[in-house]
């Protein structure tokens, strides 16, 4: 079974911009997806308003007792998440990769426009190795 069970970019007004499913059992249509995507947007700025502790970045990580949801927001506020197996190891240093192949992928591409969905051959390619690479390392316990 893999470790990470489905990835997620979300630009900063809370659309779904990119979504790859890892995950054999329980896919989510595009509906659930949608909304799975809105809503952690939402709980995400709610709780950058809610902290007591000021200059919080919002949720990192939500464990669950079947899963755990880790998050990396750049600094222009685009989200990329990860949903994975509880207790995977590596996550975050995993989501600093995916955010350098964006950047190098996907934001140099001249035919891509900010904001709207990825459709890149070279990001996806690169995105599969890097999970594939991963998954032995977010295994290990």
């Amino acid at each position: 079974m893999a470790a990470i069970h489905s990835f997620y970019i979300i630009n900063k007004s809370g659309g779904l911009i990119f979504y790859k499913d890892y995950g054999s059992a329980g896919r989510m249509d595009t509906n659930d997806s949608l909304r799975l995507a809105s809503l952690w947007h939402s709980m995400h700025a709610i709780s950058q308003q809610l902290s007591p502790i000021g200059g919080c970045l919002g949720i990192e990580l939500l464990e669950a007792d079947t899963f755990d949801l880790h998050c990396f927001q750049s600094l222009t506020g685009t989200k990329f998440f990860v949903v994975c197996e509880p207790g995977a190891q590596h996550v975050e240093g995993l989501l600093k990769h995916i955010y350098e192949l964006y950047t190098d992928y996907v934001l140099k591409n001249p035919f891509y426009e900010v904001e709207m969905p990825i459709r890149c051959e070279l990001f996806d390619i690169n995105l599969a190795q890097a999970i594939q690479k991963d998954r032995v390392t977010l295994l290990g316990r």
